[in-house]
C-alpha cells in the first residue's frame, strides 16, 4: 500500500489522496494463475474400457415374434387374427408371459388409431409381465 500525498504549491486547499498501488496484487494473481495452470492434469477426452475380443456365440434359440397390429378403427390383432375385447387379449399376453422364453411383442399401431387403446396394450403387457417389447412402424408417424 502506498499512500500519496500532494503539495499544495499555490492551494490553499491541501487534499490527502489514498490510492492502493495494485500493481503488485495484480502480479501476484497472475503467479499462482499460471501456477494453476500447470499443476492441473491435462484432462484426456477419452475412456479406457476393456472390451471384450471375439465374435459372441449366437443364441441358442431363436425367440417367437408376435404381431400385435392396432388397425384404424383401433380393432387388436394377434398375428393377423383379431382380439374380441380386452380380457382376450390380456389372457393372450398372460400365456406368452408363462412361457419359458418370452416372446418378443412388436407392435404396429396404425396413426389413426386411438391412443387410450395403443397405450392400454402396452399396460396390459407390462402388467402381466412381459419385458420384451417393440413398437414397429414409427416413421408413419413423422410429419412430412
Amino acid at each position: 500500500m502506498s499512500m500519496n500525498v500532494s503539495s499544495g504549491g499555490s492551494s490553499g486547499n491541501q487534499d490527502v489522496i489514498l490510492d492502493i498501488n495494485t500493481t503488485p496484487l495484480i502480479d501476484v494473481m497472475l503467479v499462482l494463475l499460471v501456477m494453476l495452470i500447470i499443476t492441473i492434469p491435462i484432462q484426456l477426452h477419452s475412456v479406457n474400457l476393456n472390451m471384450p475380443t471375439g465374435n459372441p456365440p449366437p443364441p441358442l434359440v431363436k425367440p417367437e415374434v408376435v404381431k400385435i397390429d392396432i388397425d384404424p378403427t383401433s380393432v387388436v390383432y394377434w398375428n393377423g387374427e383379431a382380439v374380441a375385447d380386452r380380457a382376450a387379449l390380456e389372457e393372450k399376453l398372460g400365456a406368452a408371459a408363462a412361457q419359458a422364453v418370452q416372446p418378443e411383442l412388436h407392435l404396429r399401431p396404425d396413426k389413426n388409431a386411438q391412443y387410450a387403446i395403443v397405450a392400454g396394450v402396452m399396460v396390459s403387457a407390462q402388467r402381466l409381465g412381459l419385458t420384451k417389447i417393440g413398437i414397429v412402424g414409427s416413421e408413419q408417424f413423422i410429419n412430412d
